[in-house]
């Protein structure tokens, strides 16, 4: 009688001397087969913001949510602290399939002249105001040029108003900011700004921050309360004025080429839960404006309000340059000023 053909995972009849060494040999193949269709697939999000800042919660929040859905089948692993490096590196790592998911800010106007919108001072007036400029001006204007520079922005969370410390002195008016050392991102407009308040602005890496306050590379920086007391950026300064100059969006960011090859079911779960998480980034935002300011106010750094009317009028020029260089600038900011009338 025939004896039935062999196959790798059903040996059939084999002579009885070898049959154990070859079912284990088998068996160990079938087993890693099957080890690699079951792999979990990990997703790394890398973000520049330190544990306890909004960047963090927010982060850790959406993972929890995708991890919970895609239990057994993928898995988001959050790198903060730039523990895969700052924006610029994050960016990089983002086009060359290295990092899965980023969440850059400021730095997108060095990449996309337009996302300089969001560097001119007092345009964002607050949280639903930046709603309807996310349906109206993100989401049909700039997150096509972001795709066009290989960037696929997946949901609109937040970085936060920005506010100045330094070593000197109070920053009440643009004149108090003369000759100033402040660390600025690498986003070209905020330089442009700080240059017209009459600052000398260097521009870092945020890892980098903390460090040159406490050598004195630096006298001030400026950022929102989230990332200045997670950062204990407060405990290396004298003076915190609440400007407010710049309200800065963060983007939930991953790679126009690389991205579509995470399996789609996958891909749309993480998709919806990035923008359903936005909820829950505002309100742990307007949270921590609330709760850290009166933290901050308790120790021993000075805390003062800026003249708001002052820095405005000292801003118009950054508007007019903006307008002038940036192709379609003035429709843009237009169209977001009639949408805070809304």
């Amino acid at each position: 009688m025939r004896a039935p053909p062999f196959s790798a995972c059903n040996p059939g009849i084999f002579p009885r001397a070898v049959t154990a060494l070859v079912l284990a040999f088998f068996a160990a193949g079938c087993s890693d087969s099957t080890r690699q269709e079951d792999r979990i697939v990990e997703l790394s999000f890398g973000h520049v913001g330190a544990p306890g800042s909004l960047f963090a919660l927010s982060a850790e929040e959406f993972a929890a949510r995708v991890n919970e859905r895609l239990a057994g089948k993928a898995e988001v692993v959050v790198y903060g602290s730039s523990q895969l490096g700052g924006d610029d590196v994050l960016l990089q790592k983002l086009r060359l399939g290295t990092v899965d998911l980023a969440l850059p800010s400021s730095i997108m106007s060095s990449r996309i002249a337009e996302f300089g919108l969001f560097e001119m001072p007092y345009l964002v007036e607050d949280r639903d105001h930046m709603t309807r400029i996310e349906q109206e001006v993100v989401w049909p204007d700039l997150v096509p040029l972001a795709e066009e520079q290989g960037y696929h922005i997946i949901a609109v969370w937040e970085n936060g108003y920005r506010h100045v410390t330094n070593n000197l002195r109070p920053i009440r008016a643009p004149d108090d900011l003369n000759g100033l050392k402040l660390r600025t991102p690498r986003g070209t407009w905020r330089v442009k700004l700080f240059q017209n308040f009459g600052a000398n602005p260097v521009p870092m890496a945020f890892s980098e921050v903390l460090l040159a306050l406490r050598t004195g590379v630096v006298d001030g920086q400026e950022n929102p309360l989230a990332q200045i007391h997670a950062s204990k950026l407060n405990e290396v300064q004298q003076f915190l004025s609440l400007t407010e100059h710049v309200y800065t969006p963060a983007f939930v960011t991953v790679s126009s080429q690389h991205w579509p090859s995470v399996p789609e079911e996958i891909r749309t779960v993480v998709e919806e839960e990035a923008r359903a998480a936005q909820a829950f980034v505002y309100e742990t935002a307007r949270r921590l404006d609330r709760e850290l300011l009166v933290e901050m106010a308790a120790t021993e750094i000075s805390v003062n309000w800026a003249d708001k009317v002052a820095f405005q009028r000292a801003s118009e020029l950054v508007y007019d340059e903006f307008s002038a260089s940036v192709e379609g600038g003035r429709e843009l900011i237009d169209r977001v000023l009639r949408l805070a009338q809304q």
